[in-house]
């Protein structure tokens, strides 16, 4: 056990722990100065705002940053943006990246995705404008006819055209509610009095 104590004490294993320590000092440094270099330390690139900017003059910016892209497909139509321009982007313009890092882009679609026209037939307006928002659509305008159910939905019309329920529309289109004034017509009228 004294000679493990000798040794320690030694001029040979204190030249060894000294040239070990420089040897790890040394090592740690290089490697500190390779990660410095290989990962850009203190290099950042400032996001650039990508918004409104067409899909072709978006990839030539993310170029010109030596920046990467990808496309996210989930998004509503904006009609503040044009049509396959960008609107959204993450990380947002402005923000401090890396060189080569992904920016994720969403394009505004060519238009609204179209919805299913509900069964609004002998609905009340109410009920029938509740159910209309409720899938995207809206009412423009009512317009009354000589039928007896007052308020009554009886047909439904799009640009002029009669639509029925299940038909296909572009969301937000403005519709038109065919209704019913609450007045007996002459069919009724007759038909009672064939009746008699």
């Amino acid at each position: 056990m004294m000679n493990f104590f000798r040794f320690l004490g030694s001029k040979v294993f204190l030249k060894q722990l000294a040239l070990a320590a420089v040897v790890l000092v040394l090592l740690v440094f290089g490697i500190m100065q390779w990660l410095k270099s290989s990962t850009n330390h203190g290099e950042f690139i400032t996001v650039p705002d990508l918004s409104k900017l067409s899909v072709s003059d978006m990839r030539d910016v993310i170029e010109q940053n030596n920046l990467r892209y990808e496309v996210l497909d989930s998004a509503n139509y904006n009609p503040d943006y044009p049509r396959f321009s960008v609107i959204e982007q993450n990380p947002p313009a402005g923000n401090k990246v890396k060189a080569n890092r992904k920016i994720y882009i969403t394009v505004n679609p060519s238009g609204y995705n179209k919805v299913t026209v509900p069964d609004i037939i002998q609905n009340s307006i109410r009920n029938a404008t509740s159910k209309l928002r409720a899938v995207g659509l809206d009412v423009q305008r009512i317009t009354y006819i000589e039928e007896m159910g007052k308020d009554m939905v009886y047909e439904i019309r799009f640009k002029g055209k009669y639509i029925k329920p299940g038909d296909q529309l572009p969301k937000t289109s403005k519709i038109e509610l065919v209704c019913g004034r609450g007045e007996i017509t002459e069919r009724a009228v007759i038909k009672d009095e064939s009746e008699e």
